[in-house]
């Protein structure tokens, strides 16, 4: 069986899917592993080392994408790499993070290919999964990375100190949302001695949040917050609006203010106003985890960092990317994980029973497997 890795093409990304380490544990297992030219070179592994664990470099991109068996990528194919696509062979797999209820057209190309596809965003939340779940993996250094982004920008220290000359205050840091980005920015800004306080929708992260040494601001919500798999889920305007009103003052009286709040395949939530912006100090930072899905600030504009009513605002694009080494490696291993599942004595075997293997497939056998993203064709379709 052969295992191919793909060279990353999407303008700022730096990780590679599986780093020399994981190719020569599949070489070991007989898998014969063939790894596109200069693929890790921007995580810092370069082609020598691939060869010395056992992979064969291959510099014909198209000869890598139609001999695979499963092709292995980090970002969802390109818009240049559709041609790719086409060359893949009917029945070989595709394991990415394919990003189908963004972008559901993806799921119908790979149909019709006869491509099987497996999204890394659809690894389910479970004890069982949680080697696999690329998400959290990659979500934890997006949250790292942004505290590190608002320690540099901010005007101050971040701890107290005591000197000669006086004590300094320690900033003040405010994260919106609990998940696994805002435990991770939580537990960041503590270790630089920062004061912490985390909001979020859901009530059962509260322990957490406390775990970590921040104040956990608390909303009553009369509604369910939480969806499948513990992820938050979309409330009610009104809900929106009462969350608004607790965000708000402490918004005003935050240096820092994280928000990593973001519902899979919706927009952003809209969580801090421009009204609450022009309350905030001069000087304090935003960093808005959620850019990409439209930002959580009603100023954020993704991939630019700007200045607005004395705020600095970044809206950064792929964070883990840039952390190379260490979101290849954390994704390497996720990847390796899922093909345990599916790779059995050197030949491919999907098992629709197992629960990780049926959530993340999205495309087999020419059919989408998964109902939401039917859902959200037929209604493309509709408007085409």
């Amino acid at each position: 069986m052969r295992i191919a890795v793909a060279k990353e093409v999407e303008v700022c990304e730096r990780r590679v899917a599986l780093i020399p380490d994981a190719v020569a544990r599949l070489v070991k297992q007989g898998l014969e592993v063939v790894v596109e030219t200069g693929a890790g070179e921007k995580a810092f592994f370069g082609d020598a080392v691939y060869e010395d664990a056992g992979a064969k470099i291959i510099t014909d991109t198209a000869l890598l994408w139609s001999e695979a068996d499963i092709l292995l990528k980090v970002s969802p194919p390109q818009e240049r790499e559709g041609k790719y696509i086409d060359l893949m062979r009917p029945g070989s797999v595709l394991i990415a993070f394919l990003n189908p209820l963004g972008n559901p057209v993806i799921a119908e190309k790979l149909a019709h290919r006869q491509i099987t596809s497996f999204s890394m965003e659809m690894i389910p939340r479970s004890t069982r999964a949680q080697g696999i779940d690329a998400l959290s993996s990659q979500a934890s250094i997006a949250g790292y990375k942004a505290v590190l982004i608002a320690a540099t920008a901010l005007p101050k220290y971040f701890p107290m100190l005591t000197t000669a000359a006086g004590t300094i205050a320690p900033a003040k840091v405010f994260v919106i949302g609990a998940g696994v980005a805002g435990l991770q920015a939580i537990a960041t800004a503590r270790r630089l001695g920062a004061m912490v306080e985390a909001f979020d929708i859901r009530p059962a992260v509260k322990e957490e949040v406390q775990s970590l040494g921040a104040k956990f601001v608390e909303v009553k919500l009369e509604e369910e917050t939480t969806a499948k798999g513990g992820y938050a889920k979309e409330i009610s305007d009104d809900s929106k609006k009462r969350t608004q009103e607790v965000i708000a003052a402490h918004v005003k009286s935050a240096d820092v203010v994280i928000t990593t709040a973001q519902v899979p395949g919706k927009k952003a939530p809209l969580l801090v106003t421009e009204e609450m912006v022009a309350q905030m100090k001069v000087g304090s930072v935003i960093v808005d985890i959620a850019a990409e899905q439209g930002g959580n600030c009603a100023y954020t504009e993704p991939g630019r960092d700007i200045s607005k009513h004395g705020v600095n605002i970044f809206g950064p694009i792929n964070l883990p990317s840039s952390v190379p080494v260490h979101a290849s490696q954390l994704y390497s291993k996720n990847l390796t994980s899922l093909m345990q599942l599916m790779v059995k004595n050197g030949q491919l075997d999907i098992n629709f029973a197992d629960d990780i293997i049926d959530a993340a497939c999205i495309t087999h056998a020419g059919e989408i497997r998964n109902p939401k993203i039917k859902e959200l064709l037929q209604s493309l379709s509709a408007i085409r």
